[in-house]
């Protein structure tokens, strides 16, 4: 048993407890939560800042992490893509120890739980050892409508190999996958359960392509030998143009969002799709210098979420530094508000919200400390520590 007070707790279902105190068991089930403590107890820790739930990372690719520093920075999407294909190749030795480092960097950080891309089965074994609750979302690829049952099967196989473990089939993005695919994944995901996360808009090109048929993905599709075609403009941007391709049975995670506008954001309303949004600003500046206009989706009903993308794409794996990111340029946003995009939203799109998220009797969400705040803000002297 352990028993923690703070500055400040802060549990996310409930407002803010000045001189929190929370009481844990051994297995980091929470017992107690209240604003009551005996001064004279000395089993009571008193630890300086604020305690929240444990973070959710919904955006990884812990197979790339092996990329670390080894593509340019601020060269936009595209490069970014042929950089990857050149340079994702390596001994398994290599993934592996890589994604180990990277999977004990997320949990020191603090990351209870992560949504990660997978396009092998690499990582199974790191994710079979590690603390941290994994969903693997296999990833299909395929701009060809004649591959579309092909590269769907090899997902479906993909995604058997990581059971039992937590995972779904999903498509990576508008501008990869073929109508026909988004088809035969919109019937699979009518059969159960079947969580989706897809790459939106994460460049200007991406919506030029869909809205006239021009810019840099000619060359990129040129460059990759893919023939397209078949393709037509759609005369409106990419997320409108997958939107009535989507199930609305299964929920829905955008990332990046990049280039999202608001025209895009009430599209998506006049559909039932169980849209919920994914921002990763640490990418967002290494690909494309470039961030979400974040205002626009604040307070429009749907639920945001925070990931870090990969050590391809970041210089590090912390959910409190994507906080940081957004904060300061997005002052408008409270560092009550970031924890919890970076906690209980994380946890109802995972569909973990019964054990994580939040600090309420009978959970495990994990304890972070956070420290080095100014006034409640976010600085670059703000850190957090694992308690639990």
């Amino acid at each position: 048993m352990k028993i923690f007070r703070a500055d400040y707790v802060f549990p996310v279902c409930a407002d803010p407890i000045k001189n929190g105190v929370i009481t844990v068991n051994d297995e980091g089930k929470i017992i107690s939560v209240s604003n009551n403590h005996d001064s004279n107890d000395k089993s009571v820790e008193y630890v300086k800042g604020i305690i929240c739930p444990g973070f959710v990372n919904t955006h990884c690719h812990l197979e790339l992490s092996h990329l670390k520093d080894k593509i340019p920075p601020r060269e936009g999407l595209i490069n970014f893509i042929k950089n990857i294909q050149l340079v994702r190749n390596a001994d398994a030795g290599v993934i592996t120890d890589a994604a180990v480092k990277a999977d004990k960097e997320m949990y020191d950080n603090g990351i209870v739980a992560v949504g990660d891309i997978c396009n092998s089965n690499i990582t199974i074994p790191v994710k079979a050892q590690s603390k941290i609750y994994y969903h693997s979302f296999s990833e299909v690829f395929s701009f060809q409508p004649a591959r579309a049952q092909e590269v769907f099967d090899k997902a479906l196989a993909l995604s058997n190999e990581f059971k039992p473990g937590s995972g779904s089939i999903t498509p990576h993005s508008p501008y990869s996958v073929s109508k026909e695919l988004y088809r035969l994944i919109k019937q699979y995901c009518e059969t159960g359960t079947n969580l989706l996360s897809i790459h939106n808009q994460e460049s200007d090109e991406e919506n030029k392509f869909f809205r006239y048929r021009l810019g840099g993905f000619l060359d990129l599709y040129d460059h990759f030998g893919i023939d397209i075609s078949h393709f037509k403009s759609q005369a409106r941007n990419s997320l409108q143009s997958i939107i009535p391709l989507l199930t609305n049975k299964q929920e829905v995670l955008l990332v990046h969002n990049t280039c999202t506008n608001l025209k895009d954001i009430y599209f998506i309303k006049r559909f039932d799709t169980k849209v919920h949004f994914c921002f990763c600003p640490g990418a967002n500046l290494y690909i494309e210098d470039k961030l979400p206009k974040v205002e626009l989706f604040i307070d429009q009903g749907f639920n945001i979420t925070l990931g870090t993308d990969s050590l391809a794409s970041n210089t590090k794996l912390c959910i409190l530094n994507e906080m940081r990111l957004l904060q300061e340029r997005f002052p408008v946003l409270s560092t009550e508000r970031l924890i919890q995009w970076a906690t209980v939203n994380g946890a109802r799109y995972l569909g973990i919200a019964d054990e994580k998220g939040t600090i309420e009797e009978g959970k495990t969400p994990g304890l972070n400390l956070i420290t080095g705040l100014d006034n409640l803000r976010i600085t670059s002297a703000t850190k957090v520590r694992r308690l639990i």
